[in-house]
C-alpha cells in the first residue's frame, strides 16, 4: 500500500535581492511560515545575517561565528 501523503507544515519563501552575493547591500531573504502563519524573516548577507520575527519591527544582528556556535550547541549539545 502507498502512504498516506501529510499536508505540508512549514514553508519558505526566498528573495534575491543582487544576483552577485559578493557585492554589498546584497542579500538573500528566507521568509518561514508554519500554517500558514509566519514565523519569521531571515535576511542572509555577506558579514552577517538578520532575524526578524513575525510580530516584530527591530531585527536581531548574528555574525557568523555566533552562528555556528549556537548551531554546534543546538545540534551537538556542545559550547
Amino acid at each position: 500500500m502507498p502512504k498516506k501523503l501529510q499536508a505540508r507544515k512549514h514553508e519558505v519563501r526566498a528573495q534575491l535581492t543582487n544576483v552577485e552575493l559578493v557585492r554589498a547591500k546584497s542579500a538573500l531573504t528566507l521568509e518561514i511560515f508554519s500554517r500558514n502563519e509566519k514565523l519569521g524573516a531571515l535576511e542572509i548577507g555577506r558579514g552577517s545575517m538578520y532575524w526578524t520575527g513575525a510580530n516584530r519591527q527591530r531585527s536581531k544582528r548574528l555574525n557568523w561565528s555566533s552562528f555556528a556556535a549556537m548551531m554546534d550547541k543546538l545540534a551537538y549539545g556542545t559550547t
